[in-house]
């Protein structure tokens, strides 16, 4: 029931911050930061755990370790990015968060180049030659 705690702590944070945005917008969107961080630090174990049993499952299938933290680095680009985003347009800056979310494409299209060679090498190898 883990996401019942995260729900309630993302609905007292909201009403909070609704009530006190009419006097100290400030301070609405510091709460706001401050709810989304302690949500996205009550998560991390979770997250832990799913990365270890990726890397588990990677080393029983003899994949290369290199690949998989590769992996797990764009989906954890991705989520910094959405999340950087989503708080910047909170702040009613979207245009800086569009920024961010095309940073966070550029940054995962660089880090996924290895594992592109590697499918377009594999591929060819399968194509045979006459």
């Amino acid at each position: 029931m883990e996401i019942l705690q995260i729900v309630g702590i993302g609905l007292i944070a909201t009403f909070l911050a609704l009530i006190i945005k009419e006097q100290k917008p400030s301070f609405a969107f510091l709460l706001v930061v401050f709810s989304g961080c302690v949500i996205f630090l009550y998560l991390i174990d979770q997250v832990y755990q799913v990365v270890a049993m990726i890397e588990k499952i990677a080393v029983s299938a003899n994949v290369n370790v290199m690949y998989v933290e590769t992996i797990l680095k764009i989906i954890g680009i991705a989520y910094i990015a959405e999340f950087g985003a989503q708080l910047t347009k909170d702040a009613g800056q979207g245009a800086i968060a569009s920024k961010i979310e095309l940073g966070g494409k550029i940054l995962i299209l660089a880090m996924a180049i290895p594992i592109l060679t590697v499918i377009i090498e594999t591929v060819i190898g399968l194509i045979p030659s006459f």
